[in-house]
């Protein structure tokens, strides 16, 4: 399988990606994921198959598409329990971005949402919107997430929140997602 560039990205050669075992290009970025996951296999003891990664999501803003990437769904039992969104750079001004990713990368609430940057993150409870704890080394474990499923609703969201959602991802990440035609935008 042909190795994948990204031109705005500094290629550093290749890798073996460790969750699929596929040779990947190795980028800082793509060294950040690897130790995320990592960080899941090991120090949470999620297996390797109950990770999904590169998830392709298709993000709406009224008559606007765009496809984005999660970097990890973690699944515990069949369902998806944990969203992890990596971006470099601050993971504050990511947060909502995080949350409203959680309302549509399934067909219900996933109970949990975890924003980094590889160095540090933000633990988050989307129902209340609340931090709940930080760190890497504050990942909720197999048991954690086990826990919070059995005591979750699985109910799908209404329409008009999982709409909002969408634009909220789409306008925090797609590149060029200004409604303004002008470089510069007058309010």
């Amino acid at each position: 399988m042909p190795v994948e560039i990204n031109e705005h990205h500094l290629h550093l050669g290749e890798l073996e990606d460790f969750i699929t075992g596929d040779t990947i290009a190795d980028t800082h970025d793509e060294r950040l994921r690897q130790k995320i996951a990592k960080i899941l296999v090991r120090q949470c003891g999620f297996d390797k198959a109950e990770i999904k990664k590169n998830i392709i999501q298709v993000v709406e803003a009224g008559k606007k598409k765009a496809s984005i990437k999660i970097d990890f769904l973690v699944e515990v039992h069949g369902k998806t329990a944990m969203l992890v969104k990596y971006n470099p750079g601050s993971i504050v001004t990511r947060r909502q971005s995080c949350i409203a990713l959680s309302r549509i990368a399934a067909p219900y609430q996933i109970p949990m949402a975890v924003m980094t940057n590889g160095e540090e993150a933000e633990i988050i409870d989307p129902f209340n919107k609340q931090v709940i704890r930080t760190g890497l080394n504050q990942l909720p474990n197999r048991k954690e997430l086990h826990d919070l499923i059995s005591n979750g609703s699985f109910s799908s969201l209404p329409d008009t929140m999982v709409d909002m959602a969408s634009r909220i991802v789409y306008a925090f990440e797609v590149d060029g997602s200004c409604p303004c035609d002008s470089d510069v935008c007058e309010l």
